[in-house]
């Protein structure tokens, strides 16, 4: 090969270079979808305020996690990571509800005290707590970002090292928990202004409760991430196999809710349902836990009927706080077909934002250290919110 044709070739290649990071890059548009503005002013007002949902504003992907899929796997791997970004101790509350079951509330950096004006409930998804690596960032960027804030992370029955003294656990849809704690929150501070954040069932819980509760809801405002909204859609996607599903995702899942279910296994067995222990303890995939336990407990057919009876979907249209979704539109647990865009379309008090890349609570951007980009967002919406 002379030295022209070489030349050829290596303008070709940066050409192809050039014109495929260009695509990258062209593709990490953030895109917004906010309901009518003219209905709602002060939604518009508070996205005006977030630099990272700006019409120019992108998420450009860790190149080496580069698919869905890819993205949510190295979520779960650092869930236990410690850095600067996450480092936190919280003070724990217990909190022991009507039926006798318990959730615990960690509290960052203490306990708030009565005059406290500003309080952040954070609700992990299926399986998670408060030691999540993603959960202890949001923490810290939350209390580094609003003055004087106290952030509490709501830990489900049984998580987060939460003794299991009831053998009811929670589900994607029964909002009693979160609403009691909003209740006593509220009561408790009165001064204070409460604001949710939930992370996929988690998320789900609060678009839930906010549908519920209309203009009378605790709540000044909510941010939900990687909501799975219709549940079906989600339990097929979760269930569907895969490469990277069926060899890291699903055991990662799997092991923390088994975890969960043996540190409480004699509460479990006390239940007059009568459950398969063996059966739950085989389990290879998430539906089955739900055939098994969830449906169970719940009084559904399936899982099938469990998931249909989870969605949120219907509950978008009657949100009356300002809300801020955000999704992936390549999320392979919560897929983007199972996302209202139309009721966030026509909801004045509801903004979502899409990014192309960012898989299920990924959404890492950077190559040395991935950084989590929903950070910015949800840090500026809040803020907005309360000042």
């Amino acid at each position: 090969m002379d030295g022209y044709t070489s030349k050829i070739y290596a303008a070709a290649a940066g050409a192809a270079l050039y014109f495929g990071a260009s695509k990258y890059v062209e593709d990490s548009k953030v895109r917004l979808l906010v309901g009518p503005s003219d209905e709602n002013k002060e939604l518009k007002k508070l996205l005006n305020q977030c630099p990272s949902l700006s019409e120019n504003s992108r998420l450009v992907p860790t190149p080496y996690l580069c698919s869905g899929m890819l993205q949510t796997v190295y979520g779960t791997q650092i869930a236990l990571r410690k850095d600067r970004a996450s480092n936190i101790k919280y003070v724990r509350e217990s909190k022991v509800m009507s039926d006798g079951g318990t959730v615990s509330l960690d509290w960052y950096p203490e306990q708030p005290s009565d005059d406290v004006t500003s309080i952040a409930i954070v609700v992990p998804g299926l399986g998670g707590s408060a030691y999540e690596y993603h959960i202890r960032c949001v923490v810290r960027r939350m209390y580094e970002s609003i003055k004087d804030m106290r952030i509490v992370v709501c830990n489900h029955r049984g998580s987060g090292r939460t003794p299991l003294t009831s053998p009811r656990l929670y589900n994607a849809y029964d909002t009693s928990d979160l609403t009691d704690v909003l209740n006593e929150l509220s009561a408790k501070f009165p001064h204070a202004r409460l604001v949710c954040i939930g992370f996929s069932l988690g998320a789900n819980l609060i678009t839930r409760y906010l549908g519920d509760h209309g203009h009378s809801a605790r709540l000044s405002a909510a941010v939900a991430v990687s909501c799975p909204y219709d549940t079906e859609v989600a339990g097929r996607a979760l269930s569907a196999p895969g490469l990277l599903n069926d060899w890291l995702f699903q055991p990662n899942l799997m092991a923390t809710v088994k975890r969960l279910l043996r540190r409480n296994i004699d509460v479990i067995k006390s239940s007059p349902l009568n459950y398969d222990i063996d059966a739950i303890m085989k389990a290879s995939r998430m539906s089955e836990i739900d055939d098994l336990v969830t449906a169970r407990t719940y009084g559904h057919k399936d899982c099938w009927a469990y998931y249909r009876a989870a969605s949120s979907v219907e509950y978008v249209e009657k949100i009356r706080k300002p809300f801020l979704a955000i999704n992936a539109e390549d999320d392979p647990v919560t897929p983007i077909s199972g996302v209202p865009k139309d009721k966030f379309a026509n909801n004045p008090c509801t903004a979502l934002a899409l990014v192309k890349h960012g898989g299920h609570i990924g959404f890492f951007t950077g190559v040395m250290s991935p950084k989590i980009w929903y950070l910015d967002p949800v840090a500026e919406f809040v803020s907005a919110v309360l000042e």
